[in-house]
């Protein structure tokens, strides 16, 4: 079974601790906090093996990484594979315009 390397960018682990922040701090929720930023960390983690099963997105097309969407919740990871890595670009909210966030 083939590995990938899976890399978070800075803006990234902002999205992911912004989400924590905004749960933890403004809906006074510590613990649901924590356990929706472990839900999204391990599906990163899993990302290193077969990263190619969520799609594409489709506002990204025309970009040469082309984009992947994986959805955790209420959130979407996006990310790109190149070579034999996969770099997570974003965790955003799914309610939010996602194609004007990373526009």
């Amino acid at each position: 079974m083939e590995h990938f390397n899976v890399f978070i960018t800075d803006t990234a682990q902002a999205d992911m601790d912004n989400i924590y922040n905004y749960i933890a701090f403004v809906l006074h929720s510590p613990e649901t906090g924590k356990k929706q930023y472990e839900r999204i960390a391990n599906q990163i983690k899993d990302l290193n093996i077969f990263p190619e099963r969520y799609g594409l997105i489709d506002i990204l097309s025309k970009n040469p990484n082309r984009f992947r969407r994986m959805k955790v919740d209420n959130f979407s990871v996006i990310y790109c594979i190149l070579d034999k890595n996969v770099f997570v670009t974003n965790v955003l909210y799914n309610a939010s315009d996602i194609e004007d966030r990373l526009n």
